[in-house]
């Protein structure tokens, strides 16, 4: 299940699916030696770099791999990273902490895409109320590869953040953790079903919640 299961034919589907995209998209993706899914990871994002629309002759997403040294500690640190492999997009506002395999690979995909035209695809009220949130907001959705109803809990925090990032606010960081990979995380919330989420540490959402249950939530959080 974290394997990299695309051929030629699923990369000629992504390449359509992508061509949508018309800002650029930056993905960052931290890996270390004697990391069991670092290159697994690597392998999926470069392939959906193949995959991505040009301009100028020059792909729109783009991708830059920092591989822990000691002279790279202090980028680690500066990005928040302490496991590998973990993804970022938008600087870390949206971050994968383990591989978006298996089921998740569509919720990042559409991430990317909804990134790269600029709709995130929520409610005017949804947009407004989030730009409006200065309180510090971390969404942890922890999930499995083989969970069909993760991507879409993912994808709906990643537009929260995605929506306070272009807002200038840039007060929501959605995570998602994969569970296999991060079992203390996933021990530290007690997860029996995913996807769960949790907001600032408490588990609020057992399934994939609605936009306005998520919305209300976090001004439940904004407002503590």
């Amino acid at each position: 299940m974290f394997e990299v299961p695309l051929s030629e034919s699923d990369i000629e589907e992504l390449r359509s699916v992508l061509k949508e995209i018309r800002n650029p998209v930056k993905i960052v993706t931290f890996i270390a030696e004697n990391c069991r899914y670092c290159n697994n990871t690597v392998d999926l994002i470069e392939l959906i770099i193949k995959a991505s629309p040009q301009r100028n002759g020059k792909p729109l997403v783009t991708h830059e791999i920092i591989k822990y040294s000691e002279d790279k500690r202090k980028v680690f640190a500066e990005y928040g990273v302490d496991r590998v492999p973990t993804v970022l997009l938008l600087d870390g506002y949206i971050r994968y902490i383990g591989m978006p395999a298996g089921e998740e690979v569509r919720g990042f995909i559409e991430t990317i895409i909804r990134i790269g035209t600029g709709d995130s695809g929520l409610s005017e009220r949804t947009k407004t109320v989030i730009s409006n949130i200065s309180k510090r907001i971390i969404i942890d959705v922890v999930v499995t590869p083989t969970c069909p109803y993760c991507p879409y809990a993912s994808l709906l925090s990643n537009m929260f953040a995605y929506e306070s990032y272009r807002s200038g606010k840039k007060s929501i960081v959605s995570k998602t953790i994969e569970a296999y990979e991060n079992p203390d995380i996933a021990d530290m919330y007690n997860v029996m079903t995913v996807p769960t989420v949790a907001i600032n540490r408490s588990v609020e959402f057992v399934g994939p919640p609605t936009e306005d249950q998520l919305l209300d939530r976090v001004l439940k959080h904004a407002k503590y």
